[in-house]
């Protein structure tokens, strides 16, 4: 196995060499070459009504938080006609229910963990405690529960929620544990947008899969991927071939990349305009007109969408528009298309909602004091040369304090970066103005092959010397294989401590 990883590396690193064997080598590679390419464009029998998940049941305590019970559990489902698929779920079978809950609330969570593994439950962009967040630090063994609480304390977004083993959280989301967790506040639900979860206000949890000949998911990385595993049909909210219909002019999708690897580039089938209006950390000041939207794993975005009576439209995923390098984005998806859902509006829509001229709050870190500055290079699967060790604590940061961390990707394949526990300002790309739609806050932004991507971001609350957050790429196989880090927030006069030892700690080597 180690053989076959080292092969394959040997390959896909050496530029120009690569280049010659795609395209100037006949035979294996060049066929392999051309039937890379996925498209199921026009292909898709959208037969089946977009699922929703539902919204979390919770119950008051007496100290009056909100406590949501989720229980990790394995079963089945039927995604396609024949056998039904081993898989996992939060609450069911496959993803988990959409928790919701409002900035200032306090909730509390009890993880059940009915599999025979240990798992966790990480809240991908959620400002917590450290002990709370659910990283690989905080493991649930089997028959146990985990119970973090914790404040909320940010603004409206649309955050999710996955597994963070150490070593083990492709397989884990690949399986199926994943759901999204809805922020809202005063300021949100003061804006006329469409808000109606399930109506006019969806969620969109976009993943591909493969199956094998038993309907079964196959994890296996393609030949020549340096990112994994990459599936040849996409999931809605667990549902294959959906279509959703339309009763409101104006739609508000919350779009979720929970794909373990694959980069998506969404638009629309007549390349329609849309509205983006929030990015992983919040509304946008203002919104953002647009025909396209890439989103690599973990990243999310609110856009509005508007329909006529009658028509159908479906929301594609468009070959990637730039990042890849010396011909191998086709082995990696950049060229691949997709049919990812229908929409049939009615005969009728009413029109009630709309899109302020004026939403969120611009990120204002741009010219505040840095403490400190950072550098972080992606390459291959370390950070700075570096892989993942449970036991090391890479650097400590000042509660209070801000720093600018500047990040590239220095070896042409799909990398990004995502921090837990703060959002983050994106300053430059390249040292220039970056696009619009990374001029809101972020917690995961795609790194283009060798630009420099400088992010600021304040650490503030909460701090532990002992209990660290990550900062990693988000292509699972990646993460698991070793890119990523470390740090602890530390309060005043404290001193970077030591990890405390858990079940699942381990080292890349």
């Amino acid at each position: 196995m180690e053989r076959r990883k080292a092969l394959k590396w040997s390959l896909i690193g050496g530029g120009g060499g690569v280049g010659a064997l795609v395209f100037g080598g006949g035979g294996t590679v060049a066929y392999l070459y051309n039937e890379a390419k996925v498209d199921t464009v026009g292909k898709v029998d959208f037969d089946s009504p977009l699922a929703v998940p539902p919204l979390a049941e919770s119950e008051q305590d007496s100290s009056g938080a909100r406590v949501f019970t989720l229980e990790a559990q394995s079963g089945e489902t039927e995604f396609r006609s024949g056998a039904a698929t081993r898989t996992w779920g939060l609450n069911g079978s496959y993803l988990g229910p959409t928790i919701r809950a409002k900035r200032g609330e306090e909730v509390a969570f009890a993880i059940g963990n009915g599999l025979d593994e240990e798992t966790s439950i990480h809240w991908h962009g959620m400002h917590l405690p450290a002990v709370m967040d659910g990283g690989p630090h905080q493991a649930v063994s089997p028959g146990e529960t985990w119970t973090p609480q914790w404040t909320v304390n940010q603004p409206a977004a649309t955050l999710w929620y996955h597994p963070h083993p150490h070593g083990r959280t492709a397989e884990h989301v690949y399986r199926g544990l994943a759901g999204m967790f809805i922020v809202d506040d005063d300021e949100s639900e003061s804006l006329n947008l469409p808000g109606e979860y399930g109506v006019d206000d969806v969620p969109l949890i976009v993943q591909d899969r493969k199956f094998d000949d038993g309907n079964q998911f196959d994890d296996s990385g393609a030949f020549l991927s340096s990112q994994g595993v990459l599936g040849d049909h996409i999931l809605v909210n667990g549902t294959i071939g959906p279509y959703f219909e339309v009763g409101t002019r104006l739609v508000r999708l919350r779009l979720l990349n929970g794909s373990n690897s694959r980069l998506y580039n969404f638009g629309f089938s007549d390349d329609r305009p849309f509205h983006l209006i929030a990015t992983d950390g919040g509304l946008l000041p203002e919104a953002h007109e647009t025909e396209r939207i890439e989103l690599s794993p973990g990243e999310r975005a609110e856009i509005v969408v508007a329909f006529e009576p009658g028509e159908t439209v479906e929301l594609r995923s468009y070959p990637a528009e730039e990042g890849y390098v010396f011909g191998l984005g086709r082995f990696n998806g950049a060229d691949d298309r997709f049919d990812v859902v229908q929409f049939r509006a009615a005969g009728s829509l009413t029109d009630e909602t709309e899109i302020p001229a004026s939403m969120g709050t611009a990120p204002d870190l741009e010219g505040a004091d840095v403490a400190e500055e950072r550098s972080f290079k992606l390459s291959g699967t370390s950070i700075n040369g570096e892989k993942m060790a449970m036991d090391r604590i890479d650097f400590g940061v000042r509660e209070g304090s801000v720093e600018v961390w500047e990040v590239s990707n220095n070896d042409g394949y799909l990398h990004n970066f995502h921090v837990h526990d703060v959002q983050y300002q994106v300053l430059s790309v390249d040292d220039e103005t970056p696009p619009p739609h990374l001029r809101g806050w972020k917690d995961t932004v795609r790194l283009i092959p060798q630009r420099k991507y400088r992010l600021a971001m304040r650490f503030s609350d909460y701090t532990d010397p002992n209990l660290p957050y990550m900062y990693h790429c988000h292509l699972l196989t990646h993460e698991d294989q070793g890119m990523m880090g470390q740090f602890v927030v530390l309060g005043e006069g404290e001193e970077i401590g030591t990890v405390p030892r858990t079940s699942s700690a381990h080292d890349h080597s």
